[in-house]
């Protein structure tokens, strides 16, 4: 696909020919995925009682030194599919009950994404496509996918560009998903649940409170309230899991405490946040990072 030659699909605009090389987020042309699964974790209006049909998507152009999936964003763990077979993995998992197709990191695979659900729209797919993404995201990109997209599930990081650089080597990354976040939510509108309190249409914003860092985590709702209010709901996270010792930055090599995460929460409170969810208990310990193990033979798991 032409798009691939010349990367600009995300906001590192890398200009890799990735028929011939790599490009920032570690991908080549060739459609790749780590894992197809009923995915029960996400917040209840997108797993519902049967999961997210989730597929993740190998690489990342954002390549965060915290990332929870370091397997298939660092390590980039995958298996190569085509369209066709990606459109297949859609009908599976909608034929298993899934609530939604939970898209994962899939910025640097969007045209064949896009292939994919034309494909699996004409074969019968009807449930809602949520696009999960770091939201660091190019408007330009966004605009492919309207119409395409029902929910999109973004993380806002920071506000911080000095975390941002420090931390994911992208100091634009408040601009950019301030940007991006405000092109998700005029294409969807407010959220819109169905009469079993699934979401039909809209955005969900997250936030995972990083160890040390709770007063960017309140810029952080402090801004998405200011600008959005009521018409997305926030996803205050606290299942910050250490991957290894970070010697650079040892307030990461450490859970989040209770006080930190409480301290965020009541500032959600005090500033009026009311369209909400949090997590609770030791979220840290619990198998929130699923195993990337899809093999030969399987598609979905």
């Amino acid at each position: 696909m032409k798009e691939y030659l010349n990367c600009q699909l995300c906001p590192r605009k890398c200009g890799a020919n990735r028929s011939e090389k790599k490009g920032f987020c570690g991908e080549s042309e060739k459609l790749r995925i780590a894992r197809a699964s009923l995915h029960m974790w996400e917040e209840p209006p997108i797993s519902g009682k049967n999961g997210s049909g989730t597929v993740f998507f190998s690489g990342c152009n954002l390549g965060c030194i915290f990332c929870q999936n370091h397997e298939i964003a660092h390590k980039h763990k995958g298996k190569e599919i085509s369209p066709e077979q990606l459109a297949e993995i859609f009908l599976v998992l909608q034929k298993k009950g899934a609530a939604n197709i939970n898209l994962v990191t899939a910025v640097h695979f969007v045209p064949h994404v896009i292939q994919a659900l034309d494909i699996a729209k004409s074969l019968g797919l009807s449930i809602p496509i949520v696009y999960n993404s770091s939201g660091y995201e190019s408007f330009e990109t966004l605009r492919l996918l309207n119409g395409y997209i029902d929910v999109y599930l973004p993380d806002y990081k920071y506000c911080s560009p000095l975390l941002a650089e420090r931390f994911s080597k992208a100091k634009d990354y408040p601009e950019t998903a301030e940007r991006a976040l405000a092109e998700m939510v005029s294409q969807t509108g407010p959220c819109v649940f169905d009469e079993n309190g699934m979401l039909k249409k809209g955005v969900i914003v997250r936030h995972l409170v990083l160890p040390g860092h709770t007063d960017d985590s309140m810029a952080v709702l402090e801004y998405l309230h200011q600008t959005y209010g009521d018409s997305i709901y926030i996803s205050i996270m606290n299942q910050y899991t250490p991957m290894r010792k970070y010697e650079a930055y040892p307030e990461l090599s450490r859970k989040l405490t209770t006080y930190e995460y409480g301290k965020v929460v009541k500032f959600a409170e005090k500033i009026g946040i009311r369209n909400g969810f949090l997590q609770s208990g030791e979220t840290a310990k619990e198998s929130f990072i699923p195993s990337f193990d899809i093999d030969s033979d399987s598609l979905v798991v």
